[in-house]
């Protein structure tokens, strides 16, 4: 619906005005008429509010958005709205542009006579299988409303859980760039200074302060050549992860073999993959198409190769409990709980509840590797100050005891 402001005359010739919402101006029109008002003007003000909106930057679409879009939707359907007029209306408030610009194509299809789930499908980058499998899944079983509810709290519980794994991995590089920056500044602007009162005081300098003037002669000539070797390490890990299979189960491997990080990785999986399962599940979608989109979730290539063995063993004729047991890498946690509600015929609650464990799971780890990484970076610089502050005044407190 747009708004628009029109001014009109009653049959006694005054002037009115006012705002009413329509389809169209047309519609606006026709809606004055029926107020017994003769209409003089009516003008879209839609358009002025989008046009004194502050220019808003073209960004990814993110899991956030996902949500907040489910929860729109599903609150204006619950609430008769049509679906074309609310996706029209999100996206007219939408602040994501690349949102913006796929919900009034998505609007585009349905007046043309698709479906919902036909029309998103012409979107695979920004919604996935799995949102296409509940959407299909919602219109089949007539439960659309609770199936865009269902999607908003998995896609607002996966940006919570990905925000706590992104501030799990910043915080290690964060401490690593302090200690660089560090070691710049001593050498830069304090080891050359004690360099030069070396040179005017001569002799013999003791032989921890010669090693460590090597070590800085040796680094201050060749940063160039480190910086450079470094760099191009980068580049061969990173086509060699891309571009070949080996290298790409290579690096997955060691990112699930990383101390305290692989394994926030590994539960952060197993709490989404439990998630997500519990959320199709729910929705009626088919155990082998679930995991199906489930391979698709995770580009570790042991994970994915988990989750595929696992669906071949189901094909077999296993039960899934025992399939994930056979995969070798889901935790014993999980395969009893699934076991448990195979047997109960609750597995989407146990699922949620599996998740929702294993959530905190990674709270518990995150706080863990924070807890261990200050004293670490204290214990660190520290040691890196000890052993300049050691080699640079060795040889005043040597003259000294002289």
């Amino acid at each position: 619906m747009k708004s628009y402001k029109y001014s009109a005359r009653d049959l006694l010739g005054t002037q009115k005005e006012g705002l009413a919402q329509a389809a169209s101006a047309n519609d606006a029109v026709a809606w004055v008429r029926e107020q017994g008002l003769i209409p003089v003007s009516v003008e879209e003000i839609s358009v002025g509010i989008r046009q004194t909106r502050p220019t808003v930057r073209r960004r990814r679409i993110k899991s956030a958005d996902l949500a907040g879009f489910c929860w729109q939707l599903t609150t204006m359907i619950e609430g008769g709205v049509p679906i074309t007029t609310s996706l029209e209306t999100i996206a007219e408030d939408t602040e994501n542009l690349q949102l913006q610009q796929v919900l009034q194509e998505v609007t585009e299809e349905m007046e043309k006579g698709s479906t919902f789930s036909e029309s998103v499908s012409k979107f695979p980058g920004v919604f996935n299988q799995l949102f296409r499998a509940m959407v299909l899944a919602g219109e089949s079983g007539g439960t659309f409303p609770e199936a865009l509810r269902r999607l908003a709290e998995y896609y607002e519980n996966r940006d919570k859980l990905g925000k706590k794994v992104k501030a799990a991995m910043a915080y290690p590089t964060v401490v690593l760039v302090f200690i660089i920056l560090i070691v710049a500044f001593i050498m830069t602007f304090i080891i050359p200074r004690f360099r030069v009162v070396f040179d005017q005081i001569g002799g013999t300098l003791p032989a921890f302060t010669r090693g460590f003037m090597l070590v800085y002669d040796i680094l201050r000539f060749n940063i160039a050549y480190i910086i450079g070797s470094c760099i191009l390490l980068i580049i061969l890990a990173v086509l060699l992860y891309t571009r070949t299979r080996k290298g790409h189960y290579l690096f997955s491997k060691i990112a699930l073999g990383l101390p305290l990080i692989g394994r926030i990785l590994s539960q952060a999986f197993v709490a989404m993959f439990c998630r997500t399962m519990a959320t199709l599940l729910a929705a009626g979608v088919p155990v082998l198409e679930v995991f199906d989109i489930l391979s698709a979730m995770s580009n570790n290539d042991i994970i994915k190769e988990a989750i595929i063995r696992t669906r071949d063993h189901i094909v077999g004729g296993s039960n899934i409990s025992l399939s994930m047991a056979a995969s070798g890498f889901f935790p014993n946690v999980v395969v009893k709980m699934v076991q448990v509600g195979e047997e109960s015929g609750s597995l989407p609650n146990i699922l949620e509840k599996t998740s929702e464990y294993y959530e905190r799971k990674v709270d518990s780890t995150i706080t863990t590797v924070m807890s261990l990484l200050e004293p670490i970076m204290i214990i660190t610089v520290g040691a890196i100050v000890l052993v300049v502050v050691l080699a640079l005044y060795l040889p005043i407190f040597t003259m000294s005891a002289v």
